[in-house]
């Protein structure tokens, strides 16, 4: 079975039709950089063109980088255009896409739950997150297995920000961080994390997962379990493809 998935990131849009027997990208995904500014009608427009790419008709899944409530409505917009904001999504790219059947949530806890059931994360039990590193940092938290919706912890204060303007891969090639250095930012933030809820793993995903090796080495005194994401940046995609397909 297919079912289409879209990723909206702060810095790209991208998106294919998903095998969800096997947890894995049919088609060799299509990209298209995030409008600036990046308002609603000019990310529709982006996405529009993702899934007109592939001449796809039927339900689409479709990730938010910020909260959404009750499968549609915006509530947070760090990393695009604040006129997302009180924004009725699902009704929004629904229209642009024709009439396509739309599902829409959270970025993160797309790619969590394609890791829960595909990837790193298959059939752990406890407390589990799944970290997004990119433009900002996106969390999903999982308890044994189920998903707390729209965690959003790249946003908990951290050396008096938000962590992600600290510890997002942006972060690091804003200030042209070296690997030890940055690596240092993400286990300050990890141990912040662990503080708080005590988890049994980390799941470190985004597109800087490719090169975990470069990093994930140099992190020291996380209790948690540390892995990188095994659907590396398509887990996105994959998650809003699954939601898509249990909607329909």
């Amino acid at each position: 079975m297919q079912i289409f998935g879209v990723d909206i990131g702060g810095s790209g849009i991208k998106g294919a039709p998903v095998d969800l027997d096997k947890g894995d990208l049919a088609e060799e995904r299509y990209k298209v950089l995030t409008p600036q500014p990046s308002t609603p009608d000019a990310v529709a427009d982006g996405v529009k063109e993702v899934v007109g790419h592939f001449g796809w008709t039927g339900p689409v899944g479709i990730t938010f980088p910020g909260v959404v409530t009750g499968g549609s409505t915006i509530r947070t917009a760090a990393n695009v255009d604040k006129d997302w904001i009180d924004t009725d999504a699902r009704a929004l790219l629904g229209d642009r896409l024709g009439g396509l059947p739309v599902t829409v949530l959270n970025d993160a806890d797309a790619a969590g739950v394609a890791e829960m059931q595909f990837g790193a994360g298959k059939g752990r039990k406890g407390t589990v997150f799944l970290l997004t590193f990119g433009t900002g940092i996106g969390s999903a938290l999982f308890v044994d297995g189920a998903l707390v919706p729209n965690t959003e912890l790249g946003h908990l204060e951290l050396n008096g920000h938000d962590a992600e303007k600290h510890a997002s891969t942006k972060a690091k090639e804003d200030h042209d961080l070296s690997w030890e250095h940055w690596a240092h930012r993400v286990q300050k933030y990890l141990a912040h994390v662990e503080m708080l809820f005590s988890p049994e793993l980390f799941i470190i995903g985004g597109g800087v997962s490719r090169k975990s090796q470069k990093f994930l080495p140099l992190i020291e005194g996380i209790k948690a379990e540390i892995v990188p994401a095994q659907l590396q940046n398509n887990a996105g995609i994959v998650g809003a493809a699954m939601r898509a397909a249990q909607r329909a």
